[in-house]
């Protein structure tokens, strides 16, 4: 847990992967804020049944394009990430959240590639987001890519508030489409979820980099966005600073892990 941000989210490193700058180039050309409202209609419908260990699994064939630190299968960096929790003596659902993070991912199997929701077109899928409907600020990744998005010809999306009201709060906003979004409302829409508060914030804006980390958009801010802060930096050391080489087997954890999830999200399969 000791190593530095200096090591990871390295965009100008030489060897960076020439995949991550134009997996970010698409993202900012294609992420619009009419292309968000269609993707919310397209893939929250919440009528596929599928338990939480069989998402686990399928993301054993997925590699997130848009990580520079990070070159195996997603599933490791969640248990990466829940067993760095774990020995740290975290609340079990913190630990829960670190395994289930990027569950979301898990929409490439049904996803295609003119979405960019795909396991060849990423874009509509991982990376970090931005608020779509407002001026894209300095602090995205590549910021050089802002004005290839359509949106910042449009007078209605290009000023600092674009179509939202100062201080609306964080939850009144539309983000760029992506994992995170989509487990949200997969967990919001799931009756027996009773993961809390601060765990369903770390789901919803661990991708939200440019606000957490990069310090834009406070004008949207409201009073409780601060709590949100505190929570997604918390957790935010778990996600970012565990990723190494180090693989586990999905079944060695299971037996650990599994009531925990039983416990906050029920027996029974969740519709994604």
């Amino acid at each position: 847990m000791e190593t530095t941000e200096k090591e990871f989210r390295n965009y100008n490193h030489v060897d960076i992967k020439a995949a991550v700058k134009e997996h970010y180039r698409k993202m900012r050309m294609y992420q619009t804020y009419d292309y968000v409202h269609q993707m919310k209609s397209k893939y929250l419908t919440f009528d596929k049944p599928m338990s939480l260990w069989d998402a686990m699994e399928k993301l054993n064939a997925l590699i997130d394009v848009s990580d520079p630190d990070l070159d195996l299968p997603n599933v490791q960096h969640l248990i990466q990430s829940a067993e760095a929790l774990r020995a740290d003596n975290r609340p079990d659902w913190m630990q829960l959240v670190g395994l289930i993070h990027d569950l979301g991912k898990v929409m490439y199997l049904f996803g295609s590639d003119e979405d960019g929701t795909s396991q060849a077109e990423q874009w509509g899928l991982v990376g970090d987001v931005f608020v779509v409907g407002a001026k894209l600020p300095d602090t995205c990744v590549y910021s050089e890519f802002n004005e290839l998005n359509p949106d910042m010809k449009d007078p209605r999306y290009n000023t600092e508030l674009g179509v939202y009201e100062k201080g609306c709060g964080l939850d009144n906003l539309q983000l760029a489409w992506g994992h995170d979004e989509y487990f949200y409302q997969v967990l919001k829409n799931h009756s027996e979820n009773t993961i809390p508060e601060a765990g369903m914030v770390m789901v919803r804006y661990h991708s939200f980099y440019p606000w957490h980390n990069g310090g834009s958009y406070s004008q949207f801010e409201a009073p409780q966005d601060a709590q949100y802060k505190e929570w997604i930096l918390d957790f935010n050391r778990y996600d970012l600073y565990t990723k190494s080489p180090k693989i586990y087997d999905l079944d060695d954890v299971k037996d650990y892990y599994l009531p925990i999830a039983e416990k906050y999200l029920g027996k029974g399969p969740i519709n994604w």
